[in-house]
């Protein structure tokens, strides 16, 4: 009776509607840590694209510097514009000589798009006269409510200047701010901020919080991604190897997964960079001012990077600190950031022109895993249907169905 003709057909209709149960299962990049309706884009593969002159970024050299990185595996160029203010109690914020025009901005943007990159635009509040030295951007902020108020109102149209500049110019991504980590404990503001750029942008937005004060922000629920600057130190050993630096990661991946498991977001790099300098690993914020230069430690805090972290399912994207509008820049004897050509550029690249991108990987793997678990849940169901009801231990083995 159980083999009749009727229980055959029904058999072979729950099949098929298994297996097209089971295709539109098959998971998005990221599902495990953002849910299946976050949407998110793929991968970023990052650099963070950096000029402190007017038109430094419309420079000859410009475009040949961005076919190079898009030769390097480049997805997606962080376009940086710094303004600045005088000292970090004032309350006006002003572009000088140092910040890139609208038109050099553009004009990235517009190369970028061409060459099949994707952009974020990440503008920068920096200090004139930073004092003794000590002071930087994070260490804006105010006494009283009403210099509070003077600042966010100056910031508002910074952020929304380029917000609007960003719409225009089809950017994917923007930054609302970056390391402003005094300024950053005033939630409802931000929110009015963010309130603010949403109604002139139509992009994914990010914050891109220091290191040590990612944890702190008040406002990602805001947001489409976490952002965070990954300068976290690794080790304090004199001339570390490879394992050393690896060891370092152990601590801030631990941090970083029991936090995010909190989130609803996925998190991603907006800058990690290290100097071709003894201190790198220890200091990662710290630029190379002094010394002999040292690409092989830069190497290998990149190689760390790629192997400790780089496959972090709760990671969806990095850029490293940086690259200028040029292509005969850095070199063995450079200290600073830039890896370009040392090293640290083949490093990269062989990660970035991989045959599989990140984002592919993940949804393959998950795909297995679902692939798998469902056609183990339909041989057992075809078998119990077959023999005509569940028995209670067998209906325990079935695996259970995802919320």
């Amino acid at each position: 009776m159980f083999g009749s003709p009727i229980k055959n057909k029904f058999k072979f209709f729950y099949a098929a509607l298994a297996c097209a149960f089971l295709v539109s299962m098959i998971p998005p990049s990221y599902a495990e840590v953002v849910g299946m309706s976050q949407g998110f884009p793929p991968f970023q593969k990052g650099m963070c694209y950096v000029t402190w002159e007017k038109d430094g970024f419309a420079s000859p050299y410009s475009e040949k510097a961005l076919k190079v990185l898009r030769e390097m595996g480049v997805e997606y160029l962080q376009i940086n514009v710094t303004q600045y203010q005088d000292r970090y109690n004032s309350t006006t914020i002003k572009a000088t000589q140092l910040t890139p025009t609208d038109s050099s901005v553009k004009y990235t943007i517009e190369t970028a798009h061409k060459l099949g990159m994707k952009t974020m635009l990440k503008p920068h509040l920096d200090l004139i006269n930073n004092e003794d030295g000590s002071y930087w951007r994070a260490d804006i902020g105010f006494h009283n409510d009403a210099d509070w108020k003077k600042w966010f109102a100056e910031y508002e149209k910074f952020i929304v200047h380029y917000a609007k500049l960003a719409e225009k110019n089809n950017v994917e991504v923007l930054c609302v701010g970056t390391e402003l980590s005094f300024a950053s404990q005033k939630t409802a503001e931000w929110k009015s901020v963010i309130s603010l750029v949403k109604r002139s942008y139509s992009g994914k937005l990010i914050y891109a919080a220091n290191w040590d004060n990612y944890k702190n922000i008040g406002f990602w629920e805001d947001l489409d991604y976490i952002g965070i600057d990954a300068y976290f130190p690794l080790t304090y050993n004199e001339d570390p190897d490879l394992s050393d630096i690896k060891e370092g990661w152990k601590k801030w991946i631990q941090e970083i997964e029991s936090w995010v498991s909190t989130q609803s977001k996925a998190i991603v790099f907006t800058e990690i960079g290290y100097a071709s300098s003894p201190g790198a690993p220890s200091e990662p914020w710290k630029n190379g001012t002094q010394g002999n230069a040292d690409v092989d430690i830069q190497a290998k805090c990149y190689i760390a990077f790629f192997e400790a972290v780089w496959d972090r399912p709760w990671l969806a994207g990095v850029y490293w600190w940086k690259w200028g509008p040029s292509v005969y820049g850095g070199g063995k004897n450079n200290r600073r950031f830039t890896p370009m050509n040392k090293p640290a550029a083949e490093i990269l690249t062989k990660h970035y022109v991989s045959r599989m991108t990140k984002s592919e990987k993940h949804t393959e793997g998950a795909m297995r895993k679902e692939i798998a678990q469902k056609n183990k849940m339909l041989g057992l169901k075809m078998k119990h249907r077959e023999q005509g009801s569940y028995g209670m231990a067998e209906e325990k083995s079935l695996p259970k169905e995802k919320e």
